[in-house]
């Protein structure tokens, strides 16, 4: 079997206007969606976050791997290596590294494909399942009103539950709280994660002791400025929530701040924005900058390396959990047969799919049950890309005119002058 053509297609996915310590949230989340065809025509599928720096480089990489084995993954990535650049994360709370993306997209669809021509999921080919369930958390935004993108999610005056919840505004704690409570009665989570550093900290400890006071104590919760506070700020915010708290997610910037700060906490600290590659873990065992890595197989460069991340999370005591950015099912289907082949204990993983739901590309959506998603039993990803919504998605594409994600943009619109900051409080 030869990889004999590839398409890529830029897509784009209604996102209601989530508040972020970066800013806010654009009417539309970017992907890339990519197939590979092989020459015996089985497609194989991946989906990564999408700009158009990233598909520039992804369509170079996938110049150079036409005629390619998809089984010889790592002559597919030795070409792939001699187009790469050098690659900086970026200080904001998302991932700007194109190549670890290419990387991702390419591996996850070699994958899809090899699994179809043999009968077998990719968690198989992973080494096999050590879950059958894997369980992802609520993610709460602060967010204005609003439903997100012409084609967005429902309007309908007479919606209830988390279809009203989603298009509502979530400024306070109460709204925090109602969110909550619409999308996990809806998906049945049971954990609980706010994207903080939107307001001073003092207004997101209220929030999060609400959480507390609804949800009681059997519900985990977590909560993610993003970098944006002072080490002494998150010092005083982490004994403020101690108790309160499964962990605190990147309170500060740079793994030495990290460090500074989990000396003085009890809660452990997590993080996807301080150690998010390799080479980063020396310095963070040296310091123990953190207790939890979020992994993330678009930004660790795919799921072979996302499972050497957990093993050098076992053999230096890390606990592991699993990143979100603003996806759609191919994603959500490869994160659901990592996680299920990870031997790891795993924190109940991120998703924003609840977001995105409605607008997926799949034919039949893979469905939450009691929190989790099960495992995909059917060939490669065991999903069935929608054609016909894809393309749809991709007029969406070219209708909105966004070629790269800037959220300090959009808020703009609301507040002229606001400038993002690394650190804020």
């Amino acid at each position: 079997m030869r990889i004999a053509d590839c398409h890529i297609t830029p897509v784009a996915i209604p996102d209601p206007p989530l508040l972020n310590a970066a800013g806010l949230h654009a009417p539309y989340a970017l992907r890339l969606i990519i197939e590979l065809v092989s020459d015996d025509g089985i497609s194989g599928w991946g989906e990564i976050p999408g700009s158009e720096t990233t598909r520039v480089a992804l369509a170079q990489a996938a110049e150079r791997i036409i005629g390619g084995d998809p089984w010889q993954l790592n002559a597919i990535f030795a070409r792939i290596d001699k187009l790469a650049q050098p690659d900086e994360r970026g200080a904001t709370p998302w991932d700007n590294r194109a190549w670890v993306h290419v990387r991702s997209a390419i591996e996850v669809a070699c994958y899809d494909l090899l699994g179809k021509a043999v009968g077998r999921p990719v968690v198989d080919l992973l080494g096999g399942a050590v879950r059958e369930r894997v369980p992802f958390a609520a993610y709460l935004f602060y967010k204005r009103a609003g439903a997100g993108g012409e084609f967005g999610f429902e309007r309908d005056p007479s919606a209830t539950g988390w279809r009203a919840a989603r298009a509502e505004a979530a400024l306070d704690p109460a709204g925090i709280v109602a969110q909550a409570q619409a999308m996990c009665s809806h998906y049945g989570f049971r954990s609980i994660k706010l994207k903080g550093g939107v307001f001073p900290p003092d207004e997101e400890v209220a929030a999060m002791l609400a959480l507390r006071e609804a949800f009681g104590a059997d519900i985990p919760l977590r909560l993610d400025p993003n970098a944006i506070w002072r080490v002494d700020t998150a010092i005083a915010v982490g004994k403020k929530l101690l108790g309160v708290l499964e962990y605190l997610e990147d309170p500060v910037r740079g793994q030495v701040n990290m460090a500074a700060v989990a000396r003085e906490l009890e809660t452990p600290l997590a993080t996807n924005m301080c150690t998010t590659s390799f080479a980063d873990l020396p310095g963070s065992i040296q310091r123990a900058s953190e207790a939890i890595i979020l992994s993330d197989h678009h930004f660790w460069g795919g799921l072979r390396a996302s499972l050497g991340l957990a093993r050098v999370c076992r053999v230096f005591g890390r606990g592991l959990s699993m990143h979100s950015n603003s996806h759609l099912g191919i994603s959500l289907a490869a994160m659901a047969h990592l996680a299920a082949a990870t031997p790891n204990d795993l924190y109940d993983c991120d998703t924003h799919y609840p977001w995105q739901d409605g607008q997926d590309l799949l034919a039949k959506p893979l469905p939450f049950e009691d929190g989790s998603i099960m495992l995909p039993r059917e060939p490669g990803l065991g999903i069935e890309v929608d054609r016909e919504r894809l393309a749809q998605l991709h007029q969406n594409y070219l209708n909105c005119g966004l070629t790269e994600r800037n959220d300090e943009i959009e808020m703009q619109k609301l507040k002229p002058g606001w400038e993002f900051q690394a650190t804020r409080w």
